[in-house]
């Protein structure tokens, strides 16, 4: 089987990471930042509907319903870029209500999700629904670790009722995997950043990334999120629920570890407000939460290979 992406898929990631670069550059996500703080909004509706119309939420309709008719592998791809931008906003809900709810498909409508396995919700504020869910849910907005992912308590029989557990095990994976490659573009685009950094500055008259430490970081961070990278892409090929979890997990940790690997490349300037080190650190302890913890990913992997040694043994018998 193959892994690789075609030619095709290829140039679709360079088209998103492209219109992503010219439309949210590092530029718009500092005034994102700004903007949250003077006015609690983090969705910029316009690029919604660009995103919309450039069909990053219709990717996997089909064509005949207005769609662009690719499948898993390609939204992986894009999700990727929109994980390397730290683009915000409830890109997977919405994603995955399109075609089911009015106006997703085209980013006419803001779409979050119960995904969360505590009674928190994020970007409830400014979602027009709730994927799968009737009527309008509110709740305690609270403070949150990344300031482009606003957090809302429900109440937790509200979240017992319609959560996390009411979305179907396909809906689940998807957005299990989905998140994945928004933690997978997010540990690449770390990697650049500490690579770079190590480059440019200087002590003792040559630049850090001579230094063997600040190279040993750097290499274990490549390797995390080419392992992140190869497990993300071939589970959105087999859709293997075990692999979709292994996946998950392996992202979360590339994400996170990267993140603060590249903070310590940075040194004290890491850890300045300037920096955009720790934006990424931040989303990524979010995501980590989102559509499956690593506890859960880990029940699943347990039990997906429990299964196999019990039917190997059978078979064996």
């Amino acid at each position: 089987m193959d892994f690789q992406p075609t030619q095709d898929q290829r140039d679709l990631r360079a088209g998103v990471r492209d219109l992503l670069a010219g439309r949210y550059g590092r530029e718009a996500l500092r005034a994102s930042v700004d903007r949250a703080a003077d006015t609690g909004r983090t969705v910029d509706r316009s690029l919604w509907r660009e995103l919309g119309a450039a069909g990053f939420f219709a990717l996997r309709l089909p064509e005949d319903e207005g769609g662009v008719g690719l499948g898993l592998p390609e939204a992986v791809l894009v999700f990727e870029e929109a994980g390397r931008a730290l683009l915000p906003g409830p890109l997977v809900a919405t994603h995955l209500a399109a075609g089911v709810v009015a106006g997703a498909a085209e980013g006419a409508a803001v779409v979050t999700a119960f995904d969360l396995e505590e009674e928190l919700v994020t970007h409830l504020g400014e979602a027009d629904a709730v994927l799968g869910l009737p009527g309008v849910w509110t709740g305690e907005p609270v403070r949150s670790a990344d300031p482009l992912t606003p957090l809302t308590r429900v109440s937790r029989r509200a979240q017992s009722a319609a959560g996390y557990a009411g979305h179907s095990p396909g809906v689940r994976e998807a957005g299990a995997l989905l998140t994945a490659a928004l933690q997978l573009g997010s540990a690449l685009r770390t990697v650049e950043l500490a690579v770079r950094y190590a480059g440019e500055r200087e002590q003792f008259g040559q630049p850090i990334g001579a230094f063997q430490a600040v190279k040993h970081l750097c290499a274990q961070m490549l390797v995390r999120a080419e392992v992140a990278r190869t497990a993300v892409y071939a589970a959105a090929v087999t859709q293997d629920p075990a692999e979709v979890a292994a996946a998950k997990l392996l992202a979360d940790e590339a994400a996170v570890r990267n993140a603060r690997d590249c903070l310590q490349v940075h040194g004290g300037m890491g850890f300045t407000w300037e920096a955009d080190v720790h934006l990424h650190l931040k989303r990524a302890w979010v995501r980590a939460e989102q559509w499956g913890t690593a506890a859960r990913a880990e029940e699943e992997l347990a039990a997906a290979l429990m299964a196999e040694a019990l039917q190997g043994a059978e078979q064996g018998g």
